[in-house]
This record gives C-alpha cells, structure tokens and sequence, in this order.
C-alpha cells in the first residue's frame, strides 16, 4: 500500500472509530457537566472554531461545559508552567492548540488525563503517540502532517516565479516539525533542480531582520515553514514583504488574510472542528489510547492580488482558476 492510501486508510478508520464511539455513548453524557483545560501559544482561530464546534455537539459554556484557557502568548518557556496550572484544575480533557510545543507541554505535565491535539506535525516522530492508528497512552488528535505539501507549495512558486533563482526559505529551528519539513523541502527542491537557502527565526525581531536578510540576498521568492511564531508574526511579515517587495508563499491562510500573497496547505480550520470530534467522544468515555490519529484530507489555496499588486506581481491564470479563494 503506498503512502497516500495508507493515510486515506487511516482516515477512514478514525472516522469510523469515532463514529461507532459516539453512537455507543450517546447517553452517557445527558446531565452532565464537564471541564476542559485548553493551551494555546498564541491566541488565535483554534480555540474559538473547536468552542464553536463543541457547542454545535451539544457542550455549553456557563451550562454544561467550563473551560479553562491559557496562551502562552508566543513565550515557549511559559508553556510548561500554564501546562501545570491546568493539570492541577483536573479537567476531564486537555486541549493543546496549534503547533507541537503545547502538546508537548501538556504531555509532560500528565501521563492520566486525556490529552487532544488539535495540529501536529509528526506526532508519532516527536513521541506524542505509538502510532497513527493505535496511539496508545492518553493522547490523541489530528496530525496536521501530510505528504506532497511542502513540494507542492514549491511547486506553486516555481509556476509564480519561472527559472532557476534561489528560493530562500523562512522556518524556526525550535519548532519540532520544522526539521521534517525542511528535510522534504529539499528532497522536492533536489528532485527540481531548485536552489534554496534557509533563513532561521527564533523571535518576531529576528522575523523581521531574516525577512531583510532574504531580500539582500536577491532570493527570487520565499517560503515560511508552518509555526505558532511565524503565524504570530504574520501581519508584520507580510507588511515586510511588501515593502522588499519579496513574494511570500505561506503554509496557512491567516496569512493571505493579514495581506499576505500566497498560502497553500492544511485548511487547519477542519483539523480544528474534527479535533472538536475526539473531546466530544473521549468526554463520553472513549480512551485516547483507542482512537487513531487522524491526517487531512481538506487542502486550501489562497491568493490576495492586493498583495500581488502591491509588489507589482502578475498571478498566472492557471493559478487564479486553482485558487479556493480569491482575495480582491
């Protein structure tokens, strides 16, 4: 089987699994009030789509459902005391947001209480889990992991940005998953013939002076890894690039939303709802060690020709008929 039937696979059977494990428990929750302790590195759409989606499942907030939320703010060393501050509130589930740091966090302060990811790179790379299909342990999720991504979105800027110019690429070294992607990056851009030179951010200050760094060097184009710093940082990228007049492709949406030019990969919106789907399950007695992580299956691209136009960029129309949406 190869790998992309393999994820399919796993897909399918997550879903079923879930499936079977809400129809089964149904009843078990009817009266019932319940706790979740949610940690977020930055504030962002994660929490308030998995909230909007728990309350569409019949959870609450002020009737039947208490949540408490804690961001880190973009600070990673804060992570493993709010990660305690919610262990020691007993909640029924933990709910660790965007990126692989509160995950990790959250793990390391319980080994018993059920632990739900909501987008994570390489669980099983990074020990969050056994196995895709048997987690084992009190931690499960959505994986945010998916094979092509990375080469298709080098694949989208080759097509912006025709010829052999080096690509710079933009990633934060301390994010875990940043390795593995850098590691297919290059595999897609050796495969191309694609020159790329890699620039590292470990705060939003170094962000903007990597972004400059970029620009000096004449790099024809740029692609950001995905992480909670870059994500956090995304109006002053995007500000930046124009003003270099440096084309950006991004990893996520909220990019091409704050004004940047071009994102493709997860649409992490549907990670976050189906996310919704294992607190839902587990609170109604499902163990996370039972129920396989899930892989995307929804894909997004994003293109603002305000931004485009602003650096004086022409999108091909090939691209704009790909586009999910357009941003005028």
């Amino acid at each position: 089987m190869n790998r992309r039937r393999f994820i399919t696979a796993v897909g399918v059977t997550a879903a079923a699994a879930l499936e079977r494990t809400h129809t089964a428990r149904a009843q078990q929750t009817k009266g019932r009030s319940f706790r979740i302790g949610y940690l977020s590195f930055i504030p962002g759409e994660d929490s308030n789509v998995i909230l909007k989606q728990l309350d569409e499942l019949g959870y609450r907030q002020g009737e039947n459902l208490e949540v408490a939320y804690r961001s880190a703010e973009g600070q990673s060393e804060r992570l493993g005391l709010l990660a305690a501050e919610l262990v020691a509130a007993r909640p029924d589930v933990l709910v660790a947001g965007f990126g692989t740091l509160t995950a990790n966090a959250l793990k390391a302060a319980t080994s018993t209480i059920p632990i739900v990811f909501a987008s994570v790179g390489d669980p099983v790379g990074l020990g969050l889990v056994a196995s895709l299909n048997r987690p084992g342990g009190n931690v499960t999720g959505v994986t945010s992991q998916a094979s092509d991504v990375v080469g298709k979105r080098l694949q989208i800027v080759q097509e912006l940005l025709p010829g052999t110019r080096t690509l710079a690429v933009l990633l934060n070294p301390d994010t875990p998953f940043s390795s593995l992607a850098l590691q297919e990056l290059r595999m897609a851009a050796t495969a191309a013939a694609q020159p790329i030179q890699v620039f590292e951010a470990r705060t939003a200050v170094q962000v903007v002076d990597e972004l400059a760094a970029a620009a000096k060097a004449g790099v024809a184009g740029l692609l950001t890894l995905e992480d909670p710093l870059l994500l956090s940082a995304r109006r002053e990228i995007a500000e930046r690039a124009i003003a270099v007049r440096l084309p950006i492709i991004y990893g996520t949406r909220g990019f091409a939303e704050a004004g940047g030019l071009i994102s493709y990969g997860v649409d992490r919106r549907d990670l976050y709802r189906r996310a919704a789907g294992y607190i839902d399950v587990i609170l109604k007695g499902a163990k996370p060690a039972d129920l396989p992580v899930e892989q995307p299956t929804k894909f997004e691209l994003v293109i603002n020709l305000k931004a485009a136009k602003a650096i004086g960029l022409e999108i091909p129309d090939r691209l704009l008929a790909l586009a999910d949406e357009v941003i005028e």
